[in-house]
């Protein structure tokens, strides 16, 4: 059977971005095991065949209404998955599911009958919110980034913007391609509606959102985007982390430095 790829480049493309980047969560270190997840909005990808095509799958709910989603079809990482086998087969270890008409359950369409993440939910929670505000952002990203998870055991960067100074402050990049900054999610229990809840709230004012203790979340215009400024961010942890390695406490960028780069480069306050 044929490949719902085939033929369908800007489709294709796509999908290979997500393996792409599935790789680099693994070379980092920030996706052991099956660790992580990636759902992206291909919607504006997919053509009438697609639409016109069987599902390989039972209907499956999604446990919440979403009205805002119906029409829809996503790439899902697939529950168990591993990012490195994603990365070399990603439709063997991911698959395209198009979101019924009740916007409250979904059927798998393509290539195999592979389940999305347990953290569907969450995901399509954030995507149907990006819809209703008319967000130009079709990515979400769930990863572990070593240094940022260790930042997040220090209780006294979990302040509301206390983290993200710090990271700002590390190197001009960071304020400059992170101008929202990191925001913050006590720790909660991984996987539960509480974390969704809270995940949800805290990304209406960040792109990228610290789960304590755990990981983070980023939303991005496309999978490349929201990997971008995770990687942002992981350099000025890595940088604040190796200074204090050697043995002394960053300075860090000034206020009035800080306050300059915003205004030379219009970025936001």
């Amino acid at each position: 059977m044929k490949s719902i790829l085939e033929g369908r480049p800007m489709l294709k493309q796509e999908v290979d971005k997500i393996a792409e980047v599935a790789g680099y969560l693994w070379q980092n270190g920030w996706a052991e095991r099956n660790g992580g997840n990636i759902t992206v909005n291909v919607t504006g990808l997919v053509d009438d065949e697609v639409r016109r095509m069987p599902a390989i799958s039972g209907v499956k709910p999604i446990g919440v209404a979403l009205p805002e989603l119906a029409g829809c079809y996503f790439y899902c990482k697939g529950t168990g998955k591993r990012m490195r086998d994603l990365a070399r087969r990603p439709m063997a270890n991911g698959s395209i599911i198009r979101i019924l008409d009740d916007c409250a359950s979904y059927v798998i369409i393509a290539d195999e009958e592979v389940m999305p993440t347990s953290e569907l939910p969450s995901h399509l929670a954030v995507h149907a919110r990006l819809i209703e505000t008319g967000s130009a952002y079709k990515a979400t990203v769930h990863t572990h980034p070593i240094e940022l998870v260790a930042m997040s055991h220090n209780p006294a960067f979990l302040g509301k913007d206390v983290l993200t100074r710090i990271l700002w402050s590390m190197i001009p990049e960071t304020k400059a391609f992170c101008p929202l900054g990191l925001g913050i999610v006590p720790y909660t229990l991984p996987g539960s509606n509480a974390l969704a809840d809270a995940t949800l709230n805290e990304l209406e004012d960040y792109d990228v959102v610290m789960w304590e203790k755990h990981g983070v979340f980023a939303k991005g215009l496309d999978v490349m985007d929201a990997f971008d400024q995770i990687d942002v961010l992981s350099k000025s942890a890595k940088i604040y982390i190796n200074s204090k390695c050697m043995g002394f406490e960053p300075e860090g960028m000034s206020d009035a430095q800080m306050k300059e780069l915003t205004e030379v480069f219009h970025l936001p306050k």
